[in-house]
């Protein structure tokens, strides 16, 4: 098998594990915004853009995107999807980047500090554009739960997908590897 095969088989199990990830787990963390939910379809994705490469991460959080819209949460529609790619895609493309550039226990974490504070942040613009704009939210709730709702929710959602794609990703490579 070639190596570009090889890598997108690779990439191929990552997305179906992480479709597989948020079918099984996904549970609101905040009663009062029961539809913001933690799931762990960005676990997968760490793991293959810190094996692969910043720009493969990406492709594979355009892949899960699409997949989790179509497969998982129909309901979010196309806005799910799009707020999806460009919340952890950034945090994809910062860690990805850094952890490419200091490849070290240490880079990781950094890496994933940073991704999480961007993915974060784009969360705050994603909400007051798509979430007013497409799914019809008056922009004064949104503002409202800004400060107690979505940056806490999307804080302990990054927050907790990184830590646990820091304890994973050294073990799931070398598991990769073997195929």
């Amino acid at each position: 098998m070639t190596n570009t095969t090889n890598r997108l088989v690779k990439l191929g199990m990552l997305a179906a594990l992480s479709i597989l990830l948020v079918f099984l787990i996904h549970f609101p963390i905040f009663p009062a915004a029961a539809y913001l939910e933690y799931d762990m379809a960005d676990v997968p994705i760490l793991i293959g853009t810190f094996l692969f490469g910043p720009w493969w991460g990406l492709l594979l959080t355009a892949v899960v995107s699409v997949l989790q819209w179509v497969l998982v949460s129909p309901a979010s529609g196309w806005v799910g999807a799009i707020m999806h790619f460009f919340a952890t895609g950034s945090c994809v493309l910062v860690a990805g980047l850094l952890y490419r550039r200091k490849h070290t226990r240490g880079g990781a974490v950094l890496a994933l500090l940073a991704g999480v504070v961007v993915q974060v942040l784009m969360m705050i613009p994603l909400n007051l554009i798509f979430t007013v704009h497409f799914n019809g939210a008056p922009a004064e709730v949104v503002m409202a739960m800004l400060p107690t709702i979505i940056i806490p929710f999307n804080l302990i959602k990054a927050g907790a997908n990184a830590l646990i794609t820091f304890l994973l990703y050294k073990s799931a490579g070398k598991l990769l590897r073997l195929f």
